[in-house]
């Protein structure tokens, strides 16, 4: 079997999902992991599947041709698992005003850090009594055995003072 990393986009429309998930069994491929959502009218995915080594070909050729349908899919060879670091899992929530520069900020801290985002979502949302456009992400990390949870904490916490957003981190309940 090969791991295959799978990312699409297309115009949101009912069936979409149907159409790669068709290919996929179609090449007696199993669909393992996927992460998907409807943003600006479109809809965009990655999925990871593992398909046998004799239906690569006929996969890829069947799922670039959806391109014809509007959904432009792009295939990416699965690589091995790296060897595991000594690490733990945190979790991150972030709220606070909308405004350029939010994500960058706290990537570029945890970045400086060691520290790997794992998953990431975010949006905005309205605050309900002002209607105020608010931030709000959450991120499940992978910080390196050697940062303390204590020093992850206080380098986000000076951040949060500085761009003025509210912030949680703990260890995620998921490790």
């Amino acid at each position: 079997m090969i791991p295959l990393v799978l990312t699409f986009v297309g115009d949101d429309r009912p069936g979409l999902v149907n159409a790669i998930s068709d290919r996929i069994a179609a090449c007696e491929a199993t669909w393992l992991e996927s992460r998907s959502a409807q943003l600006a009218g479109k809809f965009a995915g990655i999925l990871l599947v593992n398909v046998p080594d004799a239906k690569l070909a006929e996969l890829e050729s069947s799922l670039l041709r959806l391109e014809t349908s509007g959904l432009r899919v792009t295939i990416e060879p699965g690589a091995a698992a790296p060897a595991e670091k000594p690490s733990r899992l945190i979790r991150l929530d972030i709220l606070g005003n909308e405004r350029p520069g939010i994500v960058r900020d706290v990537t570029r801290t945890l970045t400086d850090l060691g520290v790997n985002i794992e998953e990431f979502s975010s949006g905005l949302e309205g605050e309900p009594f002002t209607g105020v456009e608010m931030f709000r992400a959450s991120a499940r990390l992978r910080a390196p055995d050697g940062l303390s949870l204590d020093d992850l904490r206080k380098a986000l916490e000076r951040l949060a003072s500085e761009i003025m957003v509210d912030l949680a981190v703990g260890e995620d309940a998921q490790a």
